[in-house]
């Protein structure tokens, strides 16, 4: 049986930063629904309330664009190893991008990384603890350094002119506001 909370506890606290990765899903108005996986160390529990997810440069931007038009945003963390659980926290979330004035104040929670788009500041009303008989066992190997790699190999313009193809519209062609 599912338990609400309405705060991170301690204990969900301590989970959450066991993960090695969560999924974020996002919706606007209309559209489709966006569920993603997220890994590397970019997401911080700032609070009982709050979670700070810096957003790294991705085949798409869906959640910021979706945020554009509705601030919701759920996460999700399932233990793929002896406990059974899965944790969502559902919110608000606003968008802060590079060049916005509190950049640098929420910057410095991650280690920098140079594709960094946005970062996704969530105020949490919902947590929701809940079993997770049904996740299979998997083992953690290793973080991937394919990203890393990616970032080596380009200039920062060329980072920017990918986020110009491939990460100022959604796949419904709604705006993410990524600055280009």
């Amino acid at each position: 049986m599912a338990k609400q909370f309405d705060r991170i506890e301690d204990q969900h606290r301590t989970f959450i930063e066991e993960q090695h990765m969560f999924f974020t899903g996002s919706a606007g108005p209309e559209g489709r629904v966006n569920i993603s996986p997220k890994g590397m160390d970019s997401l911080q529990v700032m609070g009982p309330n709050r979670i700070l997810w810096m957003n790294l440069t991705g085949s798409g931007n869906e959640t910021a664009g979706h945020l554009q038009e509705n601030a919701r945003m759920t996460l999700m963390w399932c233990s793929f190893t002896t406990r059974p659980l899965i944790l969502r926290t559902f919110g608000m979330a606003r968008t802060v991008h590079v060049n916005d004035p509190d950049w640098s104040e929420l910057a410095q929670y991650f280690p920098a990384h140079r594709s960094a788009r946005q970062i996704f500041d969530l105020d949490i009303d919902l947590v929701q603890a809940s079993c997770g008989y049904a996740v299979p066992f998997m083992e953690f190997q290793s973080d991937r350094d394919t990203m890393q790699k990616w970032v080596d190999d380009k200039t920062d313009k060329q980072i920017r002119d990918y986020w110009l193809t491939k990460n100022t519209k959604t796949i419904d062609g709604k705006p993410t506001g990524v600055p280009v």
